[in-house]
C-alpha cells in the first residue's frame, strides 16, 4: 500500500577538503538516519569532494581515485542499511570537459539510479564545472521527488517546469559557506525557496554546508511556504521531517496556477465595456 509519506533526514556538516574527513562525516549521519527511522538522507552540495573554488583551487588536484573509493564504500554502507540517499559530489567527465557538480541518488540496494547535474552555473563555477541539461524525477512512497541544487533557486523558470511535471517535493543542496562574514544571503535564500515552495506547493528540503562562515541554516519548508523546521549556524546536525501528501496546507493559488502557467495572466470572466478599455477617464 502506497503511503504518500516520507521521512527525510536532512544533515548538515563543514564539508572540507579532505575526502576521507567527508566521508567519514556521511557515513555518521548515515547510521544516525537509520535509528531515526528516515527512509532518505539529504547532503549538502560536494559534501563527499568538496567543493571546487573553495575547498580546492582546481579540480586537477583532486584526488579522483580517492573520490571512488570513497564513494563506493559510501553505497555499500547505503546498501547494508536500506536507505535512499541524495549526496553531493563532483562527477569526472571526458578530458578536455571539465566535470559536473552533482547530486546522485543511491537507493537501499546502494545502486546510483541517477545523477542530477548543476544545471545553472555561476560564474565562478564555470571556471570549474560543465552544467548538466537536465532535470532527475523519481517517486518514493508515492510521493514525485526532483533533485535541484543552489544557483538554480534563482531561475524561477525552474520549479516552474517541475511543477509542470507535478513533482511534489524538492531535494536541494547548497554550499553557501567559509565565506568572510554575513552576506545578502542571510535575507534571500531560505526567503527564495519559501517563495518557490508556496507559488508551487512543494515540499523543500534545503540543506547547506555549515563551515564557517555560512550564511544560513539548511531547513525544511512546507508547501505552504512557512519553515517547518531550520537547524543552528554553524553547527552540524541533522534533522527529521516528514512530507505528507495527505497534510493539507493554505494554497490560495490552487484555482488558477494552471492559469498562469499557459499563459493567461489574468482570472474571471472576460468583460466588453468601454469604462474598462479606458484609461483616459473617470
Amino acid at each position: 500500500m502506497t503511503s504518500y509519506r516520507i521521512k527525510i533526514a536532512s544533515c548538515q556538516f563543514a564539508v572540507g577538503k579532505s575526502i576521507r574527513r567527508n566521508a567519514r562525516t556521511i557515513s555518521r549521519f548515515l547510521h544516525q538516519a537509520k535509528k531515526a527511522h528516515a527512509h532518505l538522507v539529504h547532503f549538502p552540495e560536494c559534501a563527499l569532494s568538496g567543493y571546487c573554488g573553495f575547498d580546492r583551487d582546481s579540480t586537477d588536484n583532486l584526488d579522483w581515485p580517492l573520490l571512488h573509493d570513497e564513494m563506493k564504500k559510501i553505497m555499500q554502507l547505503t546498501a547494508r542499511l536500506k536507505l535512499w540517499v541524495v549526496l553531493g559530489s563532483t562527477h569526472r567527465l571526458t578530458w578536455p570537459h571539465k566535470p559536473h557538480n552533482s547530486l546522485y541518488l543511491l537507493n537501499p540496494r546502494g545502486k546510483i539510479v541517477d545523477r542530477y547535474d548543476k544545471r545553472f552555473c555561476t560564474e565562478s563555477d564555470l571556471c570549474y564545472f560543465s552544467p548538466g541539461n537536465r532535470f532527475v524525477v523519481f517517486s518514493l512512497n508515492g510521493v514525485k521527488c526532483a533533485l535541484l541544487i543552489c544557483f538554480d533557486l534563482r531561475f524561477p523558470e525552474i520549479y516552474r517546469a517541475l511543477q509542470k511535471l507535478h513533482v511534489n517535493c524538492i531535494f536541494q543542496s547548497f554550499y553557501n559557506a567559509r565565506q568572510d562574514g554575513p552576506s545578502l544571503h542571510t535575507h534571500i535564500m531560505r526567503q527564495t525557496m519559501q517563495g518557490h515552495a508556496a507559488n508551487n506547493y512543494f515540499w523543500i528540503s534545503m540543506v547547506n554546508s555549515s563551515a564557517y562562515y555560512s550564511p544560513y541554516p539548511s531547513c525544511f519548508i512546507q508547501p505552504d511556504g512557512k519553515i517547518a523546521r531550520q537547524l543552528r549556524f554553524h553547527r552540524p546536525d541533522m534533522m527529521i521531517n516528514t512530507v505528507d501528501l495527505k497534510q493539507k496546507f493554505y494554497d490560495p493559488m490552487r484555482p488558477f496556477r494552471d492559469l498562469a502557467m499557459t499563459g493567461t495572466l489574468s482570472n474571471g470572466p472576460k468583460i466588453n465595456d468601454p469604462r474598462s478599455s479606458r484609461t483616459d477617464i473617470l
